[in-house]
């Protein structure tokens, strides 16, 4: 039987992929909620399958200041994630973790990257969190690695990166907040191989 592939997914893998944006997103904003001390709310996230190599201009302008968090996938599947928001959200984020004034702009120290690092492999780990829920199997996160660039600075790398695992990547798109919503995208790039066990460990026939 011929294996199938991202070009074969249907409605039936659409539902699987919508449930862990809501279980992954869900997840994120709790702990999100723990770590600020704080009533987090989060809308329906948007999920959907991308080309690896149209990522880039699907969320961001070129030029757009942004925040990335990227991280490998390891132990029972292998790829790359990343976690990205734009930097007044990034700079929200932290004064609200750090008890600072809202308005607070002074350019991150290394104390705001640290924190900047743990607020994305909080929210990687999450979604992680939930695609090991659904399948049983053990995925690991490697330590976050953070960029702050243009857009298309900090995508060009994980494209270099995500172009070794596969064609296709996961993006979740959450929105999420208190007073202020922050949009976030989360990409989810398992190597080839590891779609196969992915789908299979969710009782699909491969």
């Amino acid at each position: 039987m011929k294996k199938k592939s991202l070009r074969d997914i249907n409605e039936k893998y659409a539902d699987v992929l919508r449930e862990l944006g809501n279980i992954g997103a869900g997840n994120a904003t709790t702990a999100i909620a723990s770590m600020l001390s704080r009533r987090i709310i989060m809308n329906v996230p948007k999920v959907e399958l991308f080309e690896a190599s149209k990522l880039g201009v699907s969320i961001f302008s070129e030029e757009e200041i942004v925040v990335g968090i990227f991280l490998e996938m390891e132990t029972d599947i292998q790829g790359s994630m990343m976690f990205l928001m734009k930097l007044d959200s990034a700079r929200y984020l932290v004064n609200r973790l750090m008890e600072r004034d809202a308005d607070y702009a002074e350019e991150f120290d290394d104390m705001d990257l640290s924190a900047l690092k743990e607020i994305g492999n909080i929210i990687a780990s999450s979604y992680l969190s939930a695609l090991s829920t659904l399948t049983n199997l053990v995925i690991t996160p490697s330590i976050p690695y953070i960029a702050i660039d243009m857009a298309a600075s900090v995508l060009s790398v994980p494209a270099i990166e995500f172009g070794r695992f596969g064609e296709h990547a996961l993006l979740i798109e959450t929105e999420f907040g208190d007073e202020s919503m922050i949009d976030g995208f989360f990409i989810l790039m398992p190597e080839r191989a590891s779609y196969n066990k992915i789908l299979s460990a969710l009782g699909f026939a491969m």
